[in-house]
């Protein structure tokens, strides 16, 4: 296996619940399964999720329903709206038990600043809840006329690369 490149998955297996779908990657070797959930209005956070999901071989499924048994790296990632992020994101933290669970993050939104602050929020909440926060990722959206074309392809490579980094850790 080259250097920085993840083992193709001998098989994914595909859980429904409640309308979601997670993908749990069955790797033949000590690799965490992995769960990439987005809570997205305007499909910014989504390509976001959509690139990590596709760097790590799995599906990004909406926020909605528990945590899989199976899952050992959780990426969770919203949109950030008025400076906190979406409503089922919230409503995902809020209820979910994450003890022990490793969870890395991700956001966009039209201000940096915002997105900083909502994801150290976030993260402080998910540690006292008992999770292990691997790390934060944040870019760009686009929102009504500031930062046309973002996600841009740059945008989406750092999430790869990003996500990459992650599972590193593990």
């Amino acid at each position: 296996m080259g250097e920085g490149k993840l083992p193709r998955f001998a098989r994914l297996t595909r859980l429904r619940k409640r309308d979601c779908l997670y993908t749990i990657p069955d790797t033949g070797v000590d690799m965490p399964g992995i769960a990439v959930f987005v809570d997205s209005r305007g499909g910014n956070t989504k390509k976001v999720a959509e690139a990590i999901a596709g760097e790590l071989g799995v599906s990004a499924g909406d926020i909605c329903g528990p945590i899989p048994a199976e899952t050992g790296v959780l990426f969770l990632g919203s949109g950030v709206y008025g400076g906190k992020p979406g409503k089922a994101f919230t409503k995902f933290v809020d209820s979910a038990n994450f003890a022990g669970t490793k969870v890395a993050l991700f956001a966009t939104s039209g201000a940096a600043r915002s997105a900083e602050t909502m994801l150290a929020k976030v993260a402080d909440d998910l540690k006292g809840k008992g999770a292990t926060v691997l790390g934060t990722y944040h870019c760009r959206g686009k929102f009504l006329f500031s930062n046309r074309g973002h996600p841009d392809r740059e945008d989406l490579e750092r999430a790869g690369k990003f996500a990459r980094e992650v599972l590193s850790k593990v």
